[in-house]
């Protein structure tokens, strides 16, 4: 009898409990609910800012290597132009040489026509006034013969000395000789040195 008594009682109050159960876990659902949706509304905003830096990051990185890239193509330009008037340049140093050789090939001609034409008698004292380098390079252009004949016509100590450069063949590189210039010291009395009667000073 008495166990049909206390389960309508606790079957009772188990009634009276419950809505206020049931809204108390709603508050307590909505706040977690709040405190999420917050965490997820900042990860999203971190994830903005982070794909927004990383995208400057990137920008700014394209933009240096587009820099970069323009600053190679234009080095590469400027090398590659300057390689060019390199090669014009040594194209017109080559035809210069060979012109300048063409020149001084005929202009040796001549001269060794000339003097092959004159009696040694005549060229003897004319090749014996040049310098060394001049003397052997006419001489060494004409025919053994002639170069003889005008030898022959020489002083004996000049004569041997053009031989011997003549042995040694060309090029005749011309000897210059360099004079020191002259210094004059200027002379210098030391404050501790007598003075000379007469010279400014009086007699001691």
């Amino acid at each position: 009898m008495k166990r049909y008594i206390i389960f309508p009682f606790l079957f009772s109050l188990l009634l009276s409990a419950t809505p206020q159960g049931v809204v108390d876990c709603n508050i307590i659902f909505e706040q977690r609910k709040a405190e999420i949706l917050d965490r997820i509304q900042k990860i999203d905003e971190q994830q903005q800012a982070l794909q927004a830096l990383q995208s400057a990051n990137q920008a700014i990185l394209d933009q240096r290597e587009n820099s970069l890239a323009a600053k190679e193509k234009e080095i590469n330009a400027t090398m590659e132009a300057i390689t060019l008037k390199q090669s014009k340049i040594e194209r017109l140093i080559a035809q210069n040489e060979e012109i300048l050789r063409l020149i001084k090939q005929a202009k040796d001609d001549k001269i060794s026509a000339t003097y092959t034409n004159m009696k040694d008698s005549k060229a003897a004292p004319i090749i014996e006034q040049l310098d060394n380098a001049e003397a052997a390079t006419i001489l060494f252009s004409l025919d053994s013969k002639v170069s003889s004949k005008i030898l022959s016509k020489m002083t004996p100590a000049r004569a041997a000395e053009l031989t011997q450069l003549l042995q040694k063949g060309p090029p005749f590189k011309p000897e210059v000789e360099l004079a020191e210039p002259a210094t004059t010291a200027t002379p210098t009395l030391s404050p501790l040195a007598p003075k000379v009667p007469g010279q400014g000073g009086g007699a001691i």
